[in-house]
């Protein structure tokens, strides 16, 4: 019997690498026999860097960059076991964790330290690069990253704009001739599970402004500001920008790479599952064994269960989902390729106990999981 497990990771409690461990220890103390396989995986969010390492043996770097106030900070990306695909975390460098929220200002946040992770990633070699957007305290719709990677952004005077998202409103013009040539030749493959548009109501600054420090006031003033970028884009790349769908992911970011890069806005999960070949993993399986920290009816929005069921389905293989809590409305997750879900959860417990216990308590369910399949077998 072959078993592939591919859990996320459990927030707070443990990590994919971690929760695919307990799994394993489980399954393999009553399933002697069997073949288990470990791919820890990740939906481009916390822990996606991690995952795609462990899975292809690649290798991490340090890298001195901007944080979103411009101050100097380490922040670390990683290349993946090729030696030519880079992966960066938009929050590594531009992350609102970054900023103490007294000082939180996406007027004057930017995402420069991004794109000086992908001058130290083109530096290393790389040329094909998967980028997870989210967690930014930016909203300047990547101005600052294309700033870093050699792009003047103009004023009436021809002077280069300052830096953050206020700045945008200014803007007449983007001088591209001294934009880094090697990026013509770059990939990059984009983690974004929002929909949001970069402007109006479900844009990037009325939906992601507010937790970043805007007020109401500077809401308004931003959203006008990228929507003035966002056709000085138009107008230069004849490309759709202000309100396609992902545009208005990390304050604007996705439609920066929209506009200037070869990039595609992917569905997290899906780029993680290919990066790890996962159905290459799903030859010959006969069940596959995921989960995360909580399933709901919300998690067939992108969350990791539901996107390794359905690839699992297209291979016709049984898939047994392990989560830290199960909601009410879990029934939706049945209709994406799940068979069971099963929550780790032993009686009554507080959340800190809960998190405390999640190795042994994993342990345990992957166990009685396994004494079930012994039965069938």
């Amino acid at each position: 019997m072959k078993i592939v497990i591919a859990p996320d990771s459990f927030k707070e409690s443990l990590t994919a690498i971690e929760a695919a461990s307990s799994i394993a220890e489980g399954m393999a103390s009553v399933l002697t026999d069997a073949e288990i396989v470990q791919v820890p995986v990740a939906d481009g969010g916390e822990g996606t860097t991690d995952a795609l390492v462990t899975a292809t043996n690649g290798y991490w770097f340090t890298s001195r960059v901007s944080d979103p106030l411009g101050n100097c900070i380490n922040a670390r990306w990683a290349m993946l076991g090729d030696g030519k695909t880079a992966v960066i975390e938009a929050a590594a460098a531009s992350g609102l964790d970054l900023v103490e929220p007294g000082s939180r200002n996406p007027w004057l946040a930017t995402s420069r330290g991004t794109g000086e992770l992908i001058l130290a990633a083109l530096d290393h070699g790389a040329r094909h690069f998967i980028v997870g957007l989210g967690g930014t305290a930016t909203n300047d719709a990547g101005a600052g990253l294309l700033q870093a990677l050699g792009a003047r952004l103009l004023d009436e005077q021809g002077q280069d704009l300052s830096l953050g998202g206020g700045a945008l409103s200014r803007l007449v013009t983007i001088d591209l001739n001294s934009l880094d040539e090697r990026l013509f030749d770059a990939r990059f493959e984009i983690a974004c599970d929002v929909d949001n548009p970069l402007v109006g109501a479900n844009g990037a600054s009325a939906v992601f402004g507010p937790q970043k420090g805007a007020d109401d006031g500077m809401v308004k003033l931003l959203d006008e500001s990228l929507r003035h970028f966002g056709q000085v884009l138009e107008r230069i790349t004849s490309k759709h920008i202000l309100n396609t769908p992902g545009a208005g992911a990390a304050g604007g970011l996705g439609a920066m790479f929209l506009a200037f890069f070869n990039s595609n806005l992917r569905s997290g999960i899906d780029i993680v599952l290919d990066a790890v070949s996962i159905d290459r993993h799903f030859e010959d399986a006969d069940l596959v064994v995921t989960g995360e920290g909580r399933i709901d009816g919300q998690s067939v929005r992108g969350k990791t269960p539901i996107g390794v069921a359905r690839r699992a389905r297209e291979h016709g293989i049984p898939v047994v989902v392990i989560a830290g809590s199960v909601s009410k409305d879990v029934d939706a997750v049945y209709r994406e390729g799940v068979n069971a879900v099963f929550s780790i959860t032993q009686g009554v417990t507080d959340l800190s106990s809960a998190l405390k216990d999640g190795a042994v308590n994993l342990r345990f369910t992957a166990e009685n999981i396994a004494r079930v399949l012994q039965v069938k077998l």
